[in-house]
């Protein structure tokens, strides 16, 4: 038997060592991850939405505390109480010294019931809208995680291109480099020309370095947000695009539409009526209470001769006057009360903001796309038209050095509008309240 009960304690204390391991086990590495993909995860366990989670769990727990000031109060209580009583401290006559040591045995229960409270009634009900909102900033907070994983994503396609960008330029300044090279060793161009492709060569594989740089520092910036191993191999697998907006576009209808479907533009109102049910709560404690209590007890020198007792009690409780506290809590909570509805005006103020400005940053992006595309085109021709001069002969390298230039330039500014245009979308959903909606 002593065996057993040690076997058993220590099977608990392994399942009580194992279970928190478990719970922070680390989630799975996905193999491969698309920008909607990395919004979710940022959503689900990003350390700021799994903070808010847990918030939202406490304010459950909350509205249970509440509720249990309405459930009935139950207590059980035993005693064995061995002594003596001095006969001489009661005054009787004739009661002298002290009784022989004897045990008295004793079981009593107690319990309460609240049947008529309002201000415990509002009270409850407020903790369940306080948990409500509570679970609306839980929402909130994860698109706000998830926003700032797809910005993270999008920064790892942008660094992505620009990598494959520079390698692309290496691979023409080394092109161009042999062919001043051989013009060189045929003496048809001056030595200056192969210098200049030669320090151009060299550039172009200094911002090829500084590009592996940058991407491979995106990528843990990836990784830090989604909460996941920052050794962990990621394959992305979108890439940068001017995909369609599948939400209202005129500024009314989509300020309508935010106010509608925001989280915290709902929970902030949540809040307000919170404040006012708080206001309920104080203005209800005039009301009077009903409830009753009921006491019952067994006790006696003998456990199988014990006699029993009880008592029940209905009351009602009116609060007459408490020193002006009520009055004094009341005025305090009208301006709480009219502070946060300051407050939920001023963040729906902020809503329709942020949605206008979310419009317009999506429309100078579209345009920024556009014109970079046709900024490219136009620097990749006037680079072929250099290189075919310079490879006629009646050009030198510094055509050809400033046309690799520009070409540089016009896929930086094609790959950073490509870049800002995803940003537009992922900040016009999220201030949309809709981000969980993106393609």
């Amino acid at each position: 038997m002593r065996n057993a009960v040690c076997l058993a304690l220590l099977a608990s204390l392994v399942v009580a060592a194992v279970a928190p391991l478990a719970a922070q086990a680390p989630a799975p590495v996905p193999a491969e991850l698309s920008l909607l993909g990395a919004v979710q995860l940022g959503r689900q366990q990003a350390v700021s939405a799994t903070l808010a989670n847990l918030n939202a769990q406490v304010a459950e727990h909350r509205v249970g505390l509440r509720r249990a000031d309405l459930l009935p109060q139950i207590s059980v209580a035993g005693a064995v109480t061995p002594q003596t009583v001095n006969l001489e401290q009661f005054g009787f006559p004739g009661a002298v010294g002290v009784t022989p040591p004897f045990t008295l045995y004793a079981l009593q229960g107690r319990a309460s019931q609240v049947i008529f409270d309002a201000s415990l009634i509002e009270r409850l009900k407020a903790a369940s809208d306080s948990a409500k909102v509570a679970g609306l900033d839980a929402q909130h907070i994860g698109s706000l995680a998830g926003a700032a994983a797809g910005l993270a994503y999008l920064r790892v396609l942008a660094a992505e291109e620009i990598d494959a960008a520079r390698e692309a330029d290496s691979a023409i300044a080394a092109t161009l480099l042999a062919q001043a090279r051989q013009f060189q060793a045929a003496g048809v161009t001056p030595a200056i020309d192969l210098t200049r492709n030669e320090v151009n060569a060299r550039a172009v594989q200094s911002e090829l370095l500084s590009a592996r740089n940058e991407l491979g520092r995106a990528r843990l910036d990836l990784l830090r947000i989604l909460n996941l191993p920052l050794d962990a191999p990621l394959q992305l697998t979108d890439s940068l695009g001017t995909d369609l907006v599948d939400v209202p576009l005129a500024p009314d209808s989509a300020v309508s539409f935010a106010l509608a479907h925001r989280p915290d533009v709902t929970a902030e109102a949540g809040r307000t009526e919170v404040a006012r049910r708080s206001l309920r709560a104080i203005a209800n404690e005039y009301y009077p209470t009903v409830g009753f209590q009921g006491q019952w007890s067994h006790s006696g020198q003998e456990v199988d001769r014990m006699l029993g007792s009880y008592s029940l009690m209905f009351g009602v409780q009116l609060a007459v006057f408490d020193g002006f506290r009520r009055q004094r809590r009341s005025s305090e909570q009208e301006l709480r009360l009219e502070a946060q509805e300051l407050r939920q005006r001023d963040l729906s103020r902020q809503a329709e903001q942020e949605v206008r400005r979310s419009l317009l940053d999506l429309g100078t992006a579209e345009s920024a796309v556009t014109l970079a595309t046709d900024r490219l085109a136009l620097a990749a021709l006037e680079l072929r038209q250099a290189t075919e001069r310079f490879d006629a002969g009646v050009a030198g390298s510094v055509e050809t050095t400033q046309a690799q230039a520009v070409v540089v330039a016009a896929r930086n500014a094609l790959i950073q509008a490509r870049a800002g245009y995803g940003v537009a979308r992922i900040t016009l959903y999220q201030s949309l309240g809709v981000l969980d909606q993106l393609q």
